[in-house]
């Protein structure tokens, strides 16, 4: 690994008003027991994929999670001027050559019966976009055979496709699948390792959870005289807060996932750093509109083991008289951060720095930087310096 460091660190502080980021599956906001108290919480897998939408944006690449991969070439082909029928069969060979065991799409109504060629994987599959390219190129080369062949009719049934170039383009990866990893163990070596480590956010408080009752006015019988009441009524359950968030860069996992290029290494973390800081997941955000940015970020570039803060906040912040928890969890944050690197050692600690709204110096974080780029530019900067040897 051409880097002296190991791990990139990141903490936020960000402060959410009014609304439902994450809702289970009764549409009720998540919380999670912490300190004995009750915490709003946002899973990992709901604000990693918020992540992986402004990620794919920052590097111009994007990955594709779908059990309907035999659909998308489908449609690949359609547009490549192909008559339907063919491509659906195409489509569904496709599907049934993955080496995933399928199953066939039932047809809406009541009958429900199976959709010859409409095939959908037991197992997601994740690929880069391009692999709906060259998946449909695999198809016109063997369009002839296509056109001789029955069929996709039941899950025994066999693809005319060769199996092992289709597979071949399904273990295919891009900046996406490098970061973040993949599993799919239906196919050989197609699972990778993901080099991001990211934590549920929780409130830094105690929470409570608020029913807003809503009507819906009927704009047509609202014009009569003799109409009352609404179209439809109901409730949604909202909460809000400051969120601690953290996640951890493993630098060694992602250059064994791309190969020693620092220079890749280098921009894949500094757009999943800028991701991280600007993602918001997108739950209820027509109603809500909680675009807010951090209060604070904080980066630490480690050579040792990733340190969470989220013990900071096992005591739960007290909101400081004047109202508001933001300018309590800075200072709890701050506090412990100063504890932990303290008792840990800095041996460990490669450097760190913060940006923030907050007008003091919170000199336990590092190195105050003007802004959220600045922040990541020197702690890159750091972590990834060019050298001549590769270090085990």
């Amino acid at each position: 690994m051409s880097a002296p460091a190991r791990f990139i660190d990141i903490h936020v502080l960000q402060s959410v008003p009014f609304a439902n980021l994450n809702r289970d599956d009764t549409n009720s906001v998540k919380t999670v027991q912490y300190g004995n108290t009750l915490r709003t919480r946002v899973s990992s897998q709901s604000w990693k994929r918020a992540i992986r939408t402004v990620f794919e944006d920052h590097i111009g690449e994007a990955a594709l999670r779908t059990r309907r991969i035999g659909e998308r070439v489908t449609r690949e082909l359609e547009h490549r001027g192909w008559p339907t029928e063919l491509a659906q069969r195409a489509g569904g060979h496709t599907a049934a050559a993955s080496g995933i065991k399928f199953e066939l799409a039932k047809a809406p109504g009541e009958a429900k019966q199976t959709v010859p060629n409409k095939v959908l994987t037991n197992a997601m599959v994740y690929v880069p976009q391009a692999a709906v390219t060259e998946l449909a190129d695999l198809a016109e080369q063997h369009r002839d055979a296509l056109e001789q062949a029955k069929d996709i009719k039941k899950p025994a049934d066999k693809s005319i496709l060769p199996a092992r170039e289709v597979e071949a383009v399904l273990r295919s990866r891009n900046g996406v699948i490098n970061l973040f990893g993949r599993m799919l163990a239906e196919i050989d070596d197609a699972g990778v390792d993901g080099a991001v480590q990211v934590a549920h956010a929780l409130t830094t408080h105690e929470t409570d959870v608020e029913l807003d009752y809503f009507s819906a006015v009927d704009d047509v019988t609202a014009v009569w005289d003799d109409a009352t009441g609404s179209g439809h009524m109901g409730h949604a359950e909202f909460s809000a807060g400051t969120f601690y968030r953290y996640a951890t860069v493993d630098l060694r996992d992602l250059i064994a996932n791309i190969g020693d290029q620092n220079a890749a290494a280098r921009d894949l973390t500094a757009a999943f750093l800028a991701s991280f800081i600007t993602s918001l997941p997108q739950a209820k955000k027509n109603s809500t509109a909680p675009h807010t940015i951090p209060d604070l970020v904080h980066i630490s570039v480690r050579t040792d083991r990733p340190l969470s803060y989220a013990a900071a906040f096992e005591k739960p912040v007290q909101a400081s008289p004047q109202g508001g928890f933001a300018e309590n969890s800075r200072i709890q944050l701050t506090a412990y951060a100063d504890a932990a690197n303290t008792l840990l050692g800095t041996r460990g600690l490669l450097t760190s720095g913060w940006a923030s709204l907050e007008t003091k110096d919170l000199t336990s974080l590092g190195e105050r930087r003007d802004s959220f780029d600045d922040l990541i530019t020197t702690a890159l900067d750091a972590a990834l310096t060019p050298t001549t040897e590769v270090q085990q």
